[in-house]
């Protein structure tokens, strides 16, 4: 836990012991009366938290057994920036399974990335959608651990498609209004394809009409375990998606993510 974050009405109260943030303050850093540590506002600023009062006693178990302690800290926050920005990536991603998804979400947010759409796909796995981790509020948990292991306060968001379709009219009709709104910036669409890409990702970011004028937001779709049906191939197609490649090798959902991620970011000059 590198920041504790905290939502704008929690910022202003204080904090129990029960509380993961607590116990890992008291535990884990052996925080006292008068220390700081890095705190920040989810969505907000970030900056440096001063405990100025610690009230606590032990707690036991009915037969003794267990103890633990109870009781709040309470700190003043101040806050010194607005937070690492989300880079312009976006990210679609065909459902992985649930324990796959919940370590995706967590390195992705980690990364910075600025959105990502998790979309059902024809080779999918349907149940996946059903399962308690792909529930939108547990999305959020997860991407909120990656937030806090990068030292950030800014959440990706995530959204859920029921199909690949679904999931590239959303991000074209908000590219469409953004464009409405005289934004002049070019973005990049990959279609990440370990079957029968063009050409390799690194290729394409240094071919035309990159070469000449570098891009400035991205999108990349990354497909389920099985990847992408020969007609979503052509629907991304359809949508102005380069079907792009990262060698040989078939990668995992999560770790093709990752990768497509830092490359992306990389190439936009975001990691240097």
């Amino acid at each position: 836990m590198n920041i504790c974050l905290f939502t704008d009405e929690e910022i202003n109260r204080p904090l129990s012991l029960r509380d993961s943030r607590g116990e890992h303050l008291i535990k884990i850093l052996h925080k006292k009366e008068g220390d700081s540590f890095s705190a920040g506002i989810i969505n907000g600023k970030a900056g440096t938290a001063v405990i100025t009062k610690i009230q606590s006693h032990e707690e036991h178990s009915p037969d003794n057994r267990k103890t633990w302690l109870e009781g709040t800290i309470e700190f003043d926050f101040t806050p010194e920036s607005d937070g690492k920005p989300l880079y312009p990536l976006k990210m679609i991603v065909g459902f992985p399974r649930p324990i796959q998804l919940k370590r995706l979400l967590r390195d992705i947010a980690g990364l910075g990335v600025s959105q990502i759409h998790l979309t059902a796909t024809e080779l999918g796995e349907k149940s996946y959608l059903k399962a308690d981790l792909s529930s939108p509020e547990e999305c959020r948990k997860m991407l909120l651990e990656g937030t806090v292991q990068a030292a950030g306060t800014h959440i990706p968001e995530v959204f859920i498609h029921q199909s690949l379709r679904e999931c590239l009219d959303s991000i074209k009709n908000e590219e469409n209004s953004q464009t409405g709104s005289k934004n002049t910036s070019i973005t990049a669409h990959f279609a990440l394809d370990n079957v029968s890409p063009e050409m390799s990702l690194i290729k394409k970011m240094n071919e035309a009409p990159y070469d000449k004028k570098p891009f400035e937001q991205a999108v990349a779709a990354i497909g389920s375990e099985r990847g992408w049906s020969k007609s979503e191939r052509e629907l991304l197609e359809n949508y102005g998606y380069v079907r792009t490649g990262m060698g040989i090798r078939v990668l995992r959902t999560e770790t093709a993510s990752t990768v497509a991620a830092t490359l992306i970011l990389a190439k936009m000059g975001l990691l240097g």
